[in-house]
């Protein structure tokens, strides 16, 4: 099988993207047997990163475009994406770095439009520096559906074969409270239904997490299980999903680190994020759903206390790169069902 190019952006370049896009594509040889990483980002960037954790910068080599990309595992091959950063301190947020982030993930969806990559892989950025630069999304996820056109997207949390779905994410408590709608949990089930349909786990058991606490204990801490989370479940099981809830987060959660559940529901960003990170840290990623071609990234920020220092680690930018290559082939079926999802909603 033809081995699928990745796009890796390189995020925020004062954090610790160009260390561990460095550690990955140098320290981890075997990723190059099952993709060809090609770094969306600036070669100045790279060799500060290569200097950070004692890399020969002369490993960086310069493209015009990701079909020149040799797969060398010693090479660091990078399409130059705009003008050089070097003024830009590791460690400081600077509007200059929101930008190039930005346009870097512009970059990488204009490629995968064009069909000369088949994945995307993003390094994090910080959201304060991006909104600096002008350009006022809530964070990857949004930026990357908006550039692709999609509305009916979700963010995944997986590790392993545990899949975590978002109602919402990148905003306020109250409002992400509001934003758990019947229109927009209808949605994301389709979506799981979809995604499990295309990786060929179509009967699974999807468990939703109620809201509220003890998923409203029959309306003594709110309305909205009942009145908006559990129809939307029956819903769904009358359109074929194995959907049950909602359920008390506290009690869904727990089970599904253990087994019970491999796909879950989660209302808002913290409810899925916090347990997540607490049991799996580095051994996590995070996937966009809904979009044309498959888009994981690290589930952790731009560290800007450590970056430059040396002491970053890529484990998590390994996962997502091998999470990418692992999905990419079949990457087509997950969006075609996404697309009948969408239609089958409107």
């Amino acid at each position: 099988m033809t081995r699928p190019v990745l796009a890796l952006t390189l995020g925020d370049v004062a954090g610790i993207g160009p260390e561990i896009t460095v550690l990955t594509l140098l320290n981890h040889p075997q990723l190059r047997e099952r993709c060809v990483p090609v770094v969306i980002g600036t070669a100045d960037a790279l060799r500060r990163g290569c200097e950070a954790v004692g890399a020969d910068p002369s490993v960086v080599r310069v493209l015009s475009h990701p079909r020149e990309a040799t797969n060398d595992p010693g090479l660091v091959e990078v399409v130059q994406t705009g003008p050089e950063l070097d003024h830009v301190p590791f460690g400081r947020l600077h509007p200059d770095a929101g930008e190039a982030a930005h346009r870097y993930v512009v970059a990488a969806v204009e490629l995968a439009k064009q069909g000369a990559v088949q994945g995307i892989v993003t390094a994090p950025l910080n959201k304060a520096a991006m909104h600096a630069a002008g350009h006022q999304f809530p964070g990857h996820t949004e930026l990357l559906a908006h550039e692709f056109g999609v509305r009916n997207f979700s963010l995944v949390l997986s590790a392993g074969d545990l899949y975590v779905f978002h109602l919402t994410t990148h905003v306020s408590l109250r409002e992400a409270i509001s934003g758990v709608t019947p229109q927009r949990t209808d949605s994301v089930l389709a979506l799981v239904g979809a995604f499990t349909r295309a990786l060929g786990r179509p009967g699974e058991r999807i468990g939703v997490a109620g809201l509220n606490p003890h998923a409203g204990e029959n309306r003594i801490f709110g309305h909205e299980d009942a009145d908006v989370l559990a129809p939307a479940v029956e819903r769904a099981r009358a359109a074929g999903l194995d959907a049950h809830g909602p359920l008390p987060a506290d009690a869904l959660i727990p089970q599904a680190v253990r087994g019970r559940w491999n796909l879950v529901v989660v209302c808002y960003h913290d409810q899925g994020h916090a347990p997540f990170k607490a049991v799996y840290g580095d051994d996590g990623v995070n996937i966009t759903v809904g979009l044309p071609v498959v888009r994981v990234s690290v589930d952790h920020g731009t560290a800007f206390d450590i970056a430059g220092s040396g002491q970053a680690r890529e484990a998590s930018l390994v996962l997502a790169a091998e999470r990418a290559a692992e999905l990419a082939p079949g990457w087509g079926h997950v969006w075609d069902a996404a697309q009948e999802a969408e239609r089958a909603l409107t």
